[in-house]
């Protein structure tokens, strides 16, 4: 058993989040907090460290970065198990981090909302899915909670078993994890084609280059490796005139650098 001594919240949907809450300060758990989530916190009476001072470094560019610190993901990271990074982790003063509690930004509602461009992709959450994927690699220390439907099930959970929860538990949260940005991804690959939404910055038509007779005949094609095999087997059925198909894949110059 895994006791939970610090516990970061930063969620969109505050609805049910109140019995959690009290019931992780009723165990002397520290809590770690951010903008709205951590108002809600202190309106309940209940002492909360901002991430700000956790980190050192304000919410910037509009809300874009807040968690993306070492403090942060390397205080979710950290392996407890390795002598080395529980060395690293107290030479940098990077404190462990045993409960992730985030949610995601409501793209597809946003999206269903008729919003314009330009909100759907500040809906497109970034720190937030770094956060729970970060909590659910490291299930073997750490919980994640992605979802607000499972606050009641937390709050069970650790009345039940005084604090504290075991492998298996973590685990099963971690996989849900999973499925959760699965989702989540997908729906944005899925809404940004062009098919389905406008949403130009994403859009990257495919492009025909006929052949000459001495060379194979090419897609040209932004894709993933999914859709690059699908892309592949319709070649085999246009060939150039020396008998031969190829797929080439170029980079997508719209898409935004990793954060």
């Amino acid at each position: 058993m895994t006791p939970i001594t610090s516990a970061l919240i930063s969620v969109y949907y505050k609805d049910g989040l109140e019995p959690l809450v009290q019931l992780l300060h009723q165990q002397n758990v520290k809590l770690y907090s951010t903008g709205g989530t951590q108002s809600f916190i202190e309106n309940l009476g209940i002492p909360v460290t901002a991430v700000e001072d956790l980190t050192g470094y304000p919410s910037i560019f509009g809300g874009r970065v807040k968690t993306l610190h070492p403090s942060v993901m390397g205080g979710i990271l950290y392996r407890r198990n390795l002598p080395e990074d529980v060395a690293q982790a107290e030479r940098h003063r990077i404190p462990p981090i045993d409960l992730v509690i985030v949610d995601l930004y409501p793209f597809e509602e946003t999206v269903a909302s008729g919003a314009s461009d330009e909100d759907i992709i500040e809906k497109i959450d970034i720190g937030g899915i770094s956060l729970i994927r970060a909590a659910a690699k490291n299930y073997n220390d750490v919980l994640i909670v992605s979802s607000r439907s499972q606050y009641a099930d937390v709050v069970t959970l650790l009345t039940e078993k005084a604090g504290a929860t075991d492998l298996s538990d973590r685990r099963r949260y971690a996989r849900d994890a999973f499925a959760v940005t699965s989702h989540y991804d997908t729906a944005i690959q899925r809404i940004s084609r062009p098919t389905n939404r406008r949403m130009m910055l994403y859009n990257q038509p495919q492009r025909w280059q006929p052949a000459k007779p001495t060379r194979p005949c090419m897609i040209f094609a932004s894709c993933q490796p999914r859709t690059c095999a699908t892309a592949k087997i319709r070649t085999s059925r246009r060939r150039s005139a020396s008998g031969r198909g190829r797929l080439m894949r170029t980079p997508d110059i719209h898409q935004s650098p990793r954060q």
